[in-house]
């Protein structure tokens, strides 16, 4: 795995692919820097179902060049759209003009909220389907009720948003409709899609709910677990997180390192988490090593510039690193009669995004397992000073 070439024009993001079947696809971006940078371009990348199985990342303080080396996922049986990951990851990319001549930065206008209604016989996997569909239809879903009535018929309501700025024109309605329409069942299988109504609310005032005690307990009973940090034990622990800090190795920034057991998001948690905490990414390096861990070093600093100093700061990073990459999101079962209730929490991070593929892989679980979803309900909450999704 060799370095890519540098970049010979003024494209922020550029793909290079492998050489030859089975090598991995070299992503570069080059743009302005800005606190979080990695954490959103990493969540694109973990969006696509792509694994980073190397990743190197530099600023001077103002501009910054990453690179990525990344493979599809074991399993993964769709093609990659590298046309639109080069799209999606652009767009998250501070712009090159307002970097130089504006001097506040102008935060996007929330997007208008649609909904989406469909109707049509249930069947298993149906939930699944239309989560991969409207993705590929670069819509963002927000919230989610599905039920099944009496009649064996399924009632799906979608809170979504248009990555593409193009609803509700007439062309982007049909062409919604009708590739939704294609996974659903039946003849007289309905879809509707229209603007979101002022009882839905809107993005710029996100409501959040709080989960029973009940729910809580189910969700993160082992919160407090602490798994074993000992780099000498000879049993294998998938659990085992060591993240540890270093202000002796540079004289102006914190070095942050990171060694477990590697996993899918594993580089997006640990770049999410620091960005939650408002430090700034210098200089990073991520790769696998013959064991198959994860090796992570990241040099940064607070805001100002200043090293992370404070002991209790310290611990609360570290401490957090470790429950981040332990538990990505929390998974519960309450019995609720004859029914089983699965419960799945996922953090949402400090700029308000939700962790990706989320409901995609439970979905593709159930489906999997031939677990038929009759009722589904997708929400803010807040638990424990933290918002979940």
């Amino acid at each position: 795995m060799g370095a890519p070439p540098p970049p010979t024009n003024d494209e922020t993001v550029v793909v290079h692919p492998g050489k030859s079947p089975g090598d991995p696809t070299v992503i570069t971006v080059n743009c302005p820097d800005q606190i979080g940078l990695g954490s959103a371009l990493t969540g694109v990348i973990f969006d696509f179902g792509l694994s980073v199985i190397r990743g190197d990342l530099s600023t001077d303080g103002r501009w910054c060049f990453l690179v990525f080396w990344v493979l599809p996922r074991i399993g993964s049986s769709r093609p990659v759209r590298w046309s639109l990951i080069k799209k999606r990851l652009a767009a998250v990319c501070p712009s090159a003009d307002t970097h130089l001549f504006s001097p506040v930065r102008n935060e996007p206008k929330p997007k208008k909220l649609f909904l989406l209604l469909v109707c049509s016989p249930d069947r298993s996997g149906l939930l699944h389907d239309m989560s991969q569909t409207l993705w590929e239809l670069e819509l963002n879903i927000h919230k989610v009720k599905v039920s099944t009535r009496p009649d064996g018929k399924a009632e799906d309501l979608f809170l979504v948003t248009d990555n593409r700025d193009m609803l509700p024109a007439k062309n982007r309605i049909a062409n919604v409709c009708q590739c939704v329409k294609a996974v659903l069942v039946g003849p007289k299988a309905h879809c509707e899609l229209r603007e979101a109504g002022p009882e839905y609310g809107d993005l710029s005032c996100t409501t959040t709910s709080y989960l029973s005690p009940l729910v809580v307990n189910c969700l993160f009973k082992d919160e407090r677990r602490e798994a074993p940090l000992e780099e000498d034990s000879q049993s294998e622990d998938v659990w085992r997180v060591k993240a540890t800090l270093d202000n002796m190795l540079s004289p102006a920034h914190t070095l942050v390192q990171i060694i477990c057991k590697d996993r899918k998001g594993l580089l997006y948690d640990s770049l999410r988490t620091l960005k939650d905490f408002n430090l700034k990414v210098a200089y990073g390096r991520f790769s696998i090593n013959d064991k198959g861990n994860g090796e992570i070093d990241i040099f940064v600093t607070q805001a100002g510039g200043r090293k992370l100093i404070d002991p209790e700061k310290q611990k609360a990073l570290c401490s957090r690193l470790q429950k981040e990459i332990r538990s990505p999101f929390y998974l519960g079962v309450v019995m609720r009669g004859p029914d089983t209730e699965l419960l799945v929490a996922a953090p949402i991070d400090s700029s308000g995004r939700g962790r990706p593929r989320v409901l995609y892989d439970v979905t593709l679980a159930l489906k999997t397992l031939s677990i038929c979803i009759f009722q589904v309900g997708i929400d803010t909450v807040y638990v424990n000073q933290h918002e979940f999704l």
